[in-house]
């Protein structure tokens, strides 16, 4: 059952190293259906699947699923995360979770509702900021209308709202601190989330602001308004990247992150990474954010001979920084040699671990000029870069 691996962004994203916990092992049977709400459909994926998602470049993720969803998980995942039986209860699923992070040297933790799909980039980072300076964090919403308490239809009295908050996960804590809260917990007293648990244990937890979209599945009508929200969400952006470099003495070329062995080397700043370069802009282009050399100048003595996974991180960082994810990315170079075919799929795997995407969502291909130009003459190698990114 594989782990997700941290990526250069992902690293940065807390003050420590981070493990997400994400529970799906209920059934959900209130909001109906033949099969629980985690895996039902909503705008062309499992709500599993879109709540995953969420959590891309975050670090290692730790899915908490029912024994009989075991082989669906396997599935969805492919092996990209971890997978873990759930217990009796919430607070046994969570535990099961946190007990299986035991010397992994996660530091802290976020732990999310598998039913919550639209929970958004900056809320999480929110949260993680909040880390820093508290046991642990919780995003949650000022109660604003008037609150009453209610029998058999009729209203029995009010309630203030001064104070109140709706609580909304992920619910990040210091690992330790959240571990030993739940080592201690009675077990027949069950905790409404993980913020109780913590408060009785005498953790202080930080407040940070939620976000209307960011709903739990609950009733039917959550799924639409699930539809209505993704409708407002879809925001696509398209870029293109084109570059070339000169062939110039030596005995291997830098292409997608790959070292590929050839009679000459590429001719640039940087590493010349051709087909690098390219998809780095064809990023920035979606973002209208100008090209390499706006970023990186050729003329900067700091990137002379620089990597390119630099550039792409960076462009990937930027995009991820604005709520984008990468659909798919497609990278065609050009040229007559060296042949790309035996490196193809290499070259994909790298690109998606620097993007920190899945490697089915970028594709590396190449085609010749047919002995036209200067590809054709072998004087070097040009790319084409096409990126799709949405709104996470």
């Amino acid at each position: 059952m594989g782990d997700r691996g941290r990526t250069p962004q992902g690293q940065e994203m807390g003050a420590g190293k981070t493990a997400v916990i994400v529970v799906a092992a209920g059934r959900g049977s209130r909001a109906g259906g033949d099969i629980p709400k985690q895996w039902r459909d909503l705008g062309g994926q499992p709500v599993l699947a879109r709540t995953l998602a969420a959590f891309t470049g975050f670090g290692r993720v730790v899915l908490v699923l029912a024994p009989e969803d075991m082989p669906r998980g396997l599935a969805l995942t492919a092996g990209r995360v971890t997978l873990v039986a759930g217990g009796d209860s919430r607070g046994a699923s969570v535990q099961n979770a946190l007990e299986l992070l035991t010397g992994s040297g996660v530091d802290q933790v976020l732990i999310h509702d598998g039913a919550r799909p639209f929970v958004s980039r900056p809320l999480i980072l929110r949260v993680l900021a909040a880390l820093a300076d508290h046991d642990g964090a919780a995003p949650a919403l000022a109660v604003t209308d008037a609150l009453w308490r209610g029998a058999s239809g009729l209203v029995t009295g009010g309630l203030r709202r001064d104070g109140l908050w709706r609580a909304q996960t992920p619910q990040g804590f210091r690992y330790e601190a959240i571990l030993g809260a739940y080592r201690s917990r009675d077990g027949s007293a069950a905790a409404a989330d993980d913020v109780e648990l913590a408060l009785a244990a005498g953790l202080t937890v930080a407040i940070v602001a939620g976000e209307e979209d960011n709903i739990k599945i609950t009733w039917p009508e959550d799924f639409v308004r699930g539809d209505r929200i993704l409708g407002a969400m879809m925001d696509v952006r398209l870029g293109n990247g084109y570059d070339v470099h000169a062939f110039c003495d030596g005995d291997h070329v830098m292409l997608c992150g790959v070292k590929v062995p050839h009679g000459r080397g590429l001719l640039g700043h940087s590493d010349a990474d051709v087909g690098m370069h390219a998809l780095t802009d064809a990023i920035y282009g979606a973002l209208a954010l100008g090209d390499i050399g706006r970023h990186f100048p050729p003329t900067d003595p700091r990137w002379k001979g620089a990597a390119s996974e630099i550039f792409l991180a960076h462009a990937g960082k930027l995009a991820a920084d604005q709520g984008y994810r990468v659909a798919n990315a497609d990278v065609t170079l050009v040229c007559e040699h060296p042949k790309i075919g035996p490196y193809a799929q290499a070259m994909a795997a790298e690109l998606a671990r620097i993007l920190g995407v899945d490697a089915g969502r970028i594709s590396v291909k190449a085609t010749t000029s047919e002995g036209l130009g200067f590809t054709g003459r072998k004087e070097g190698i040009a790319a084409l870069a096409t990126a799709a990114l949405v709104k996470s």
